[in-house]
């Protein structure tokens, strides 16, 4: 019998209509002669509330205590789910990840998966059950409950469809499909059919919101059918997939926009082996995530050295540079908040000429300066103003042809 895993994030299931709603859709793929698993997040709001609590709690509470906090969201779900689908006349049981066999490593509030034991599972679905499984937690091998970082339930369904060989995997949300830019941001934006692993990947990394990173890359590394639809809706979505032959006929599959990022600039850096090396330790150690690098040779015996980071690591970077300049013997140190990444992401640019041109065209004939550029195989980004920035994204998506 084949296998299919439904996620079902936290506005899917707010309230006890949606609730039921989700269960009826499980109802029907059971009906229709499929295993089914659902893998469902905190209703609503839910694990802001408890983030919202903990910090009127304490002033910086254990990562432990926060995963044993936030885990409780989805036991909420799943239980309601399972009696939902229970009230309609079937068999279902409600699974805690730890339940489910997901074990992770150590790593509190943004822990990865080690190994999932589908055995249990694959026995209530042999009983003719539904299984509801909470998504976003596991346990680590000292039997610590741990979460996986927001938006941890997409990587949960996935790893399960991968480790059951589910048939797809289906992430219903609020959202009918991945379009080509935020549809809030530029009304113009089209829906797409089907997008590739490598372009939705690229796109979740910079700043599209509807899929997790890590959920896109467990399903190209096992090569899991992703199906992302509306749960509002019976309309097809998204395909996610490997890429095919005549996606490379469009050069850009969609455009994003990223905010609230933070430049520092590093003047005067000793231009010597080691001294990089030491720079990205010290900011690796105090836990700060860097997104672009770049470096420009001012001098035989000095750099220039800048990198980004978003903007909830702001207070920690700028005391970094200053302890980063006494300590290197640096000249001086820039931190410059308020700026955005526009970014264009396709397949296509592999065989297609033209691209950056049209892309920075685009933007000067809109007045948008560009502050940075960055690319690779199948991106281009820019660094701009925020106060540019959504002009940038609309002119760029126009550039391309990718409205409706």
């Amino acid at each position: 019998m084949p296998t299919i895993v439904q996620k079902f994030g936290g506005t899917s299931v707010a309230d006890a209509e949606r609730i039921h709603r989700a269960a009826r859709r499980a109802i029907l793929a059971k009906s229709a002669g499929n295993d089914v698993v659902l893998v469902v997040s905190a209703m609503g709001h839910t694990t802001d509330h408890l983030v919202d609590l903990a910090r009127q709690v304490a002033r910086k509470p254990s990562k432990r205590e926060m995963d044993m906090l936030l885990a409780t969201g989805e036991q909420v779900s799943i239980a309601l789910v399972a009696m939902a689908i229970q009230e309609a006349g079937h068999s279902a049981i409600s699974l805690t990840g730890a339940q489910a066999g997901m074990l992770t490593d150590s790593s509190h509030t943004l822990a990865r998966i080690k190994s999932i034991d589908t055995s249990r599972l694959r026995g209530y679905l042999a009983e003719g059950k539904i299984a509801i499984v909470a998504g976003f937690q596991g346990v680590d091998p000292s039997f610590n409950i741990t979460t996986l970082g927001r938006g941890g339930s997409d990587t949960t369904a996935v790893a399960l469809a991968a480790a059951l060989k589910a048939e797809t995997c289906e992430i219903y949300t609020d959202v009918d499909g991945i379009y080509t830019t935020d549809p809030r941001l530029v009304p113009q934006a089209r829906k797409l059919d089907r997008i590739s692993y490598d372009e939705m990947l690229e796109m979740a990394s910079l700043g599209a919101g509807v899929m997790h990173g890590r959920s896109i890359e467990l399903g190209m590394k096992y090569g899991v059918p992703i199906h992302v639809r509306s749960s509002f809706t019976d309309m097809p979505g998204t395909m996610i997939m490997n890429a095919t032959p005549d996606m490379e006929s469009i050069s850009v599959r969609g455009a994003t926009l990223k905010r609230d990022i933070t430049r520092i600039t590093l003047l005067g850096v000793p231009n010597r082996p080691g001294i990089v090396a030491g720079i990205f330790e010290e900011v690796a150690r105090r836990g700060i995530f860097v997104d672009d690098i770049f470096q420009n040779a001012a001098a035989a015996t000095e750099a220039t050295l800048g990198f980004t980071v978003t903007h909830d690591d702001l207070d920690e970077v700028r005391a970094a540079a200053a302890d980063l300049a006494k300590k290197f013997a640096i000249t001086q140190q820039q931190v410059e908040p308020g700026l955005a990444r526009v970014s264009v992401i396709g397949v296509g640019m592999r065989s297609h000429r033209g691209v950056a041109a049209t892309m920075f065209q685009a933007l000067a004939r809109a007045s948008v300066n560009v502050e940075n550029i960055t690319t690779s195989e199948i991106v281009i980004s820019v660094l701009v103003r925020d106060s540019e920035a959504e002009r940038a994204l609309q002119v760029v998506h126009a550039a391309f042809g990718l409205g409706g």
